[in-house]
């Protein structure tokens, strides 16, 4: 597989001096096309910003990212930001999604732009992605008449519906209950099968163990990895939850 996602010895800092933080510590990464990958570790190890560092959302104090090949900090905002919108999705433990229009037109609000010319299409293909993630029926409801779940698989029809490589998620099931979370995680694995590149960030073992691949990182390092093939859901469990503890997590 070609590689979709690299970062090249990022470093990203908050603060000055005595109250400086280092978030990023010259990591590396790179990550395959259609991989689905979870990356953990505690809170402040740098995962969240990882990932929007890797999403092109923040800026860096040294180090490169490339998106297929494309250089994402040699642009500039406006370049960057046309490139996300093509190329990624991104998906936040809360949806915001505007009280005013319906499900359906808060799905397609981000990609009017690109069909503006065929709205029918638009359309109908957020209705193909609606019942692919078991909202249809939903579609004339306020944001404020469905449930969280809903809402949840709502947003991740809004992140996909452009037809993304890449979907982004940080802490996508954190605010759901394990019912909610467990549909949302087959829904990311419908998305991973027909071709999308997944990048999750989370704290929870169960979230991880749907992944193909874990990174766990502390104190703004790469720490260690598992890599999983055939193993079910349970066995990546357990071996995801003695990766954390020889690693203090």
């Amino acid at each position: 597989m070609t590689t979709i996602i690299e970062a090249r010895n990022i470093t990203k800092t908050f603060g000055q001096e005595k109250n400086q933080t280092v978030a990023l510590n010259n990591v590396s990464i790179a990550i395959k096309a259609n991989e689905f990958v979870s990356v953990m570790g505690p809170s402040g190890s740098g995962k969240s910003t990882l990932l929007f560092a890797l999403g092109g959302m923040d800026t860096l104090d040294e180090g490169c990212v490339y998106i297929n090949g494309v250089s994402l900090y040699e642009m500039d905002d406006n370049r960057v930001a046309d490139f996300r919108r093509k190329n990624m999705g991104f998906v936040f433990q809360n949806p915001t999604m505007l009280p005013s229009l319906d499900i359906l037109d808060n799905i397609m609000l981000p990609s009017f732009e690109d069909y503006k010319n065929d709205k029918s299409a638009l359309t109908q293909k957020a209705q193909n992605l609606m019942k692919l993630a078991g909202i249809e029926g939903t579609e004339n409801r306020k944001i404020t008449e469905v449930s969280g779940g809903q809402l949840q698989r709502a947003s991740i029809c809004r992140a996909v519906l452009h037809g993304p490589e890449i979907l982004f998620g940080d802490e996508p099931t954190g605010a759901l209950n394990s019912k909610s979370s467990e549909e949302i995680l087959d829904l990311f694995e419908e998305l991973n099968k027909n071709g999308m590149t997944i990048l999750l960030v989370t704290h929870d073992a169960k979230v991880s163990a749907r992944a193909n691949r874990v990174i766990f990182m502390k104190d703004g390092a790469l720490e260690s990895e598992l890599y999983f093939e055939n193993e079910d859901h349970q066995t990546r469990l357990v071996l995801i939850n003695q990766k954390m503890s020889d690693l203090g997590i």
